[in-house]
């Protein structure tokens, strides 16, 4: 019986100053145990011992872990997009690429199971943030309810409906993601929503509806210390201003 081929994925992990929060021992069990997945680290300028971790991870998969390196630190959108880039300009082999943060919130065990959604009608899937019966998602009050907000707020812009447009944890399918990080994107931390906008774009928002799946996470537990400071809570609306001007004058 002709073996069927199991979907090949990468997973982008975007990091600053990770040294302390990278759960290494997690990264190497499940580089151990999956065969048809590739890690690709990419560090964002850090001046810590990030680097260092990284390459301790990378010696223990030599085959399956890649690293790249920004010369300053240019904030989480642009260091997610060099490592996609990183794969298609060297020619890595996959199916589909993902991102996720590197405290793993999202586990690498879902990640890949929401990567499963991904295949010739499925382009795009990501994680959601919804607490239910049956769900572990923990984070501060605080954030969860102002996250609510942000969340309502971006629904509208969009016009489409999704429950969680900032879960880092994103899957795309390699045509889409080749589509989808061309470009420089307009903020370091909102440049979820221009995802949205671009994949709305490319497909309209009839179809988006069609190629994408949001999948409610098993459990997600917010790290120790947030990447995003709250005071951005202020400079949000600038950058939200910026991409609905930039995004809502297109045809799609």
């Amino acid at each position: 019986m002709e073996e069927i081929k199991k979907n090949t994925l990468i997973i982008v992990v975007p990091c600053f100053n990770e040294s302390q929060r990278i759960p290494t021992n997690e990264f190497i069990s499940f580089l151990k145990k999956d065969n048809h997945t590739k890690i690709v680290f990419s560090d964002d300028g850090s001046t810590d011992n990030t680097i260092q971790v990284l390459k301790e991870i990378q010696n223990s998969n030599k085959d399956k872990v890649f690293i790249v390196s920004l010369n300053q630190n240019q904030g989480k959108a642009e260091a997610v997009r060099e490592g996609v880039l990183f794969c298609f300009r060297n020619d890595l082999d996959f199916d589909s690429i993902a991102y996720l943060d590197a405290d793993l919130s999202t586990s690498l065990e879902e990640c890949l199971f929401i990567s499963n959604e991904i295949n010739e009608n499925i382009l795009f899937s990501f994680g959601s943030r919804i607490l239910k019966i049956d769900t572990n998602i923990e984070r501060k009050l605080f954030r969860h309810l102002t996250g609510r907000i942000i969340a309502t707020i971006i629904s509208e812009m969009l016009r489409i409906t999704v429950y969680d447009t900032q879960c880092g944890c994103k899957v795309f399918k390699q045509s889409l993601a080749k589509e989808v990080f061309r470009e420089k994107f307009i903020s370091k931390w909102l440049f979820d929503v221009e995802i949205f906008y671009r994949i709305i774009h490319l497909y309209d928002r009839v179809k988006i509806q069609n190629i994408s799946k949001e999948i409610p996470l098993k459990s997600w537990i917010a790290g120790a210390e947030s990447k995003v400071k709250i005071t951005y809570f202020f400079r949000m609306w600038f950058d939200l201003f910026f991409i609905y001007r930039k995004y809502n004058g297109k045809k799609n």
